[in-house]
């Protein structure tokens, strides 16, 4: 009887240690399988303050160039406005947008570890252009009392929170002045077809957005012309949402050894490269959103 009792534990205890084994080696194979079925997506943005069409095509190329530079999943997601993108970054659907200056500052405001890595060249001075039909007479900011005006979207930088700026420092209150309310056209490329068809007397838009316009053809330098350009300001960057410190350095390196011809970004935004910049550098931006009431 004790001898058939120890052979009977002998083998339960063979059993208990088998499957002990095997519970480990399963454990391991789905570790394994965790680690190698885990994905870095990043998901990118960019304010829709162009062409739809051309925006989104260049996107996906940028996309598919961040990914082979970096080894990440990366995925461009449109944004339907300004606000529809800073709303998407608060939430963390968004990993890594394009903003206008004021909309980083939004954005950075709402999600205080985020930070802007990269900008060009042209964003650390930019400017925008006042523009007016090619026939009539004016020549500076105080000339545009009492006429029509259109300025990007609300949300824009240089579209309209520095020309409304300029605008109030040359004594022209937009709200009291113009010949009715101002007009909103949603994007720089959409403000001098307003002012080219004779809808509006007057615009604001980016500068680099017009000096593409006038090279590739697609405006009418006969019938709408620039009659101010604003002082300097900064704007536009590449900012990153919340992350781990390698991700974000990865995207940085990646997005600083970007040159023409690596992705149709490049020429959307007439960019010869990108260069570091860090939120400090819109503190300017944040104080005039906000002695203009734009943000509180």
């Amino acid at each position: 009887m004790k001898k058939q009792l120890a052979i009977l534990l002998g083998v339960m205890m063979v059993l208990f240690l088998a499957a002990c084994g095997n519970s480990d080696d399963n454990a391991a194979e789905s570790d394994n399988g965790s680690e190698s079925e885990k994905i870095e997506l990043i998901k990118i943005g960019m304010i829709p303050d162009q062409n739809t069409a051309d925006l989104n095509r260049s996107m996906g190329d940028f996309a598919a160039d961040l990914a082979e530079k970096t080894g990440f999943d990366v995925e461009f997601v449109p944004s339907v406005d300004y606000a529809a993108l800073v709303t998407a970054f608060e939430r963390g659907e968004i990993q890594l947008a394009w903003f206008g200056g004021l909309t980083g500052v939004q954005a950075r405001n709402l999600v205080p570890e985020a930070e802007a890595i990269a900008q060009r060249p042209i964003d650390e001075k930019f400017e925008s252009v006042f523009i007016a039909q090619a026939d009539l007479e004016i020549t500076s900011l105080e000339e545009l009392k009492g006429k029509t005006f259109t300025f990007g979207s609300e949300s824009s930088t240089s579209g309209h929170l520095m020309p409304r700026y300029f605008m109030m420092e040359a004594g022209i209150d937009p709200n009291a002045d113009l010949d009715g309310t101002p007009n909103y056209s949603g994007s720089h490329d959409k403000t001098y077809k307003l002012v080219e068809s004779g809808a509006f007397q007057t615009g604001a838009l980016n500068i680099s957005v017009w000096e593409a316009a006038v090279e590739e053809g697609k405006v009418d330098t006969s019938k709408v012309k620039v009659f101010y350009t604003t002082p300097h300001y900064y704007d536009y960057n590449w900012t990153v949402n919340k992350m781990d410190e390698d991700t974000k350095a990865k995207l940085k390196e990646a997005i600083l050894s970007m040159k023409p011809g690596d992705n149709e970004v490049m020429e959307l935004l007439s960019a010869e490269q990108f260069i570091e910049t860090n939120n400090e550098n819109y503190s300017a931006i944040e104080k005039v959103a906000k002695e203009l009431e734009i943000i509180k």
